[in-house]
């Protein structure tokens, strides 16, 4: 069995201890109506001995749950222990199993079974199970109640009911809760694992592509090189520079997927040089940028793809609203790198629920779901956090922040 407690926050000592000092209040104002008003014949000092010896175990156990430390089932169990041992000498002075409150052993059963492990709950059981029987047997039996005493005797065993009903409702809404939020945390890591599933069969495939798209790109440089020398107009040999200057491109990427897949290998960017192959590609995206970056900055070569992936998507966003605008900001702020990206687009679609960590889901008519999923992953991995807004009257504004003494360095 696992070795911890099945509800750690907040600390279950803790919450003991504060039941503990409810029940040490409420146990004293009993004996006080008990041999005051109520006239009944109770030995007081096994009775206050019994609840002073609680309080004082509860003094030193507060004082134990507020120092740092793991909290183990032992602990816990020793603990119930301690409550069951005063429980039983209490209700052994004030008769016995007679004592409307002798049930309250089920209530120390049920608060281990909603906060211990199994074989410590069994424990805890058999621990109750021994202290009623000790009152039982050697418990000292109340006079015969009648008449008016006896609705006191009635009035006892509903107080009970409440203060059983009030605890039990306390813990298990509370275990609910932890179990409600282990769902969801659970649930998101199968998202994450599934996501990352389809990141690896498409980095797979993309590894393959790589390789398959060497020769075409180098045929495609030896004729643009021939057209380049061979064409009479300058019109065509400028175009054919700008193809040249594409399929380099082109290649740059095709290299860099077969090096990044060398886990060996840290490849290191200039998020500038990023910018300015990215506008190469897409010429017509009117970028506005702000911002500065040291120059001695050199971040990991998957920072550069999330830019593209943020970029590219703003661009496309911007263009399926008639807009070529793209907002772009990128700065140092003390340890971390800000970067961000807005778009002019028509914003979270409304037919299709916000899910950017979803892979392939996409809500752009020629799009492939691949771009925010991508760029959430290359986050969680590099340690950063990312934001997504709206932004009046339209567009989105994507904002990442990434360590940048994990994981950029000076030459």
């Amino acid at each position: 069995m696992p070795n911890t407690l099945l509800t750690t926050t907040p600390s279950f000592l803790r919450t003991l201890c504060n039941l503990r000092w409810v029940a040490i209040v409420g146990q004293a104002v009993t004996v006080l109506v008990a041999l005051g008003p109520l006239g009944i014949a109770l030995p007081r000092w096994p009775l206050w001995g019994g609840i002073a010896a609680l309080a004082l175990f509860n003094v030193y156990a507060t004082w134990r749950s507020h120092r740092p430390g793991e909290e183990t089932p032992a602990d816990a169990f020793a603990h119930m222990l301690v409550d069951v041992a005063v429980l039983s000498w209490l209700v052994a002075w004030s008769g016995g199993i007679g004592n409307p409150f002798s049930s309250m052993f089920l209530l120390l059963i049920a608060v281990s079974a909603l906060a211990l492990p199994l074989r410590w709950v069994l424990a805890t059981g058999v621990a109750c199970l021994l202290g009623y029987v000790v009152t039982a047997v050697f418990g000292r039996p109340l006079p015969h109640l009648h008449g008016n005493n006896f609705n006191v005797h009635l009035w006892g065993m509903a107080v009970n009911f409440v203060l059983s009903a009030g605890v039990v409702l306390y813990f298990s809404t509370r275990l609910v809760a932890a179990l409600r939020l282990r769902e969801q945390e659970l649930a998101r890591l199968r998202e994450r694992f599934a996501r990352n599933e389809g990141i690896v069969a498409l980095a797979t495939h993309a590894a393959a592509v790589a390789h398959e798209l060497n020769t075409p790109l180098a045929t495609m440089t030896l004729l643009t090189e021939d057209i380049r020398e061979h064409a009479a107009e300058p019109d065509i040999r400028e175009d054919a520079a700008t193809m040249r200057q594409l399929i380099d491109v082109c290649r740059d990427r095709v290299r860099a997927l077969a090096a990044s897949a060398d886990m060996g290998v840290h490849q290191r960017v200039d998020l500038d040089d990023v910018v300015q192959r990215w506008q190469l590609i897409r010429p017509t995206v009117d970028l506005q940028r702000t911002g500065a970056l040291p120059p001695w900055l050199a971040t990991d070569a998957s920072t550069g793809h999330l830019l593209q992936a943020l970029l590219n998507n703003a661009a496309d966003a911007s263009r399926q609203a008639g807009s070529q605008r793209v907002d772009l900001d990128l700065r140092c702020e003390g340890d971390e790198l800000v970067g961000t990206v807005r778009d002019y687009g028509n914003g979270f679609h409304e037919a299709l629920p916000f899910q950017s960590e979803q892979l392939f889901r996409t809500s752009k008519p020629e799009g492939m779901g691949v771009g925010l999923a991508l760029s959430h992953a290359t986050i969680e991995r590099l340690g950063g956090r990312m934001t997504m807004r709206a932004v009046p009257p339209k567009g989105v504004q994507v904002q990442f922040r990434l360590p940048v003494a994990a994981h950029d360095e000076t030459p």
